[in-house]
């Protein structure tokens, strides 16, 4: 039987996080039918989390789907699988650049279990939160409410603060093959790192592709339509999340 001194260096060594670039399969969905994946290396890992790099950003709240060659003292199941499989709940998203200076995305995640929520399911654009560290090792989510308290959380953790501005774009409706069905030049009511609420008389749907085009600020982003709404001045608007990377910011902080 283990001392107790023996248990307490064995959790010590599960909660901390190790350096190893082991090859990670990352996969996320922008909503029931659309989906992405790419191939990084973790940075670190624990048995309770992960730090790797990406390509694309993603926001805080958004879980995700992990394969991975886990060594098998942190593992909480499979371990005599050679791939390890669990799902993870975004915690941060900061941008970075790499050795040769290409802007990436520094992701850490929280491992949440074997399976996701059953209401990820209905909607994968759901946020979640965290609420305490289950027996079993993995964190227990909660849906994330629509308006949290962010106050004492540093900046990179807090959701995208929006900017009350109009910024001039070119907004293209795009179909399955990414052709333009529909184009109108517009501003937004406001704007963050990873969505923006415009103007427009575009008819878009709810889960429709959209290019966000702005010359002032010299960027393109593609985005997802993820409500619509009337205004009180009866005039309609989209909000939409950036997926591909997000606005740049820096002359407007």
């Amino acid at each position: 039987m283990l001392s107790n001194t023996s248990v307490s260096e064995t959790e010590d060594r599960r909660i901390q996080r190790i350096g190893l670039a082991l090859p990670i399969r990352i996969e996320g969905k922008v909503n029931k039918t659309v989906a992405w994946s790419e191939i990084t290396r973790l940075q670190d890992v624990s048995a309770f989390g992960a730090g790797f790099n990406l390509n694309r950003p993603i926001k805080r709240g958004r879980l995700v789907a992990m394969t991975m060659p886990m060594p098998r003292q942190l593992r909480c199941y499979d371990h005599l699988e050679p791939q390890y499989r669990i799902w993870g709940l975004v915690r941060r998203c900061v941008s970075v650049k790499n050795s040769i200076d290409v802007e990436q995305y520094a992701v850490g995640v929280a491992f949440i279990g074997k399976h996701p929520p059953h209401s990820y399911t209905d909607n994968p654009a759901k946020l979640y939160e965290i609420t305490q560290l289950e027996e079993k090792g993995f964190w227990k989510v909660i849906e994330a409410p629509s308006m949290p308290d962010e106050r004492d959380l540093p900046k990179e953790l807090r959701r995208h603060s929006r900017y009350q501005i109009p910024v001039n774009i070119l907004l293209e409706i795009l179909d399955e093959d990414g052709n333009i069905v529909g184009a109108e030049m517009t501003v937004t009511e406001n704007v963050s790192l990873g969505g923006a609420s415009v103007f427009t008389s575009l008819n878009a749907d709810v889960g429709s592709f959209m290019r966000v085009t702005s010359e002032q600020y010299n960027t393109t982003i593609i985005s997802v339509v993820r409500g619509k709404r009337l205004g009180p001045d009866s005039i309609p608007r989209l909000h939409l999340e950036f997926i591909d990377h997000f606005f740049p910011l820096e002359g407007i902080e």
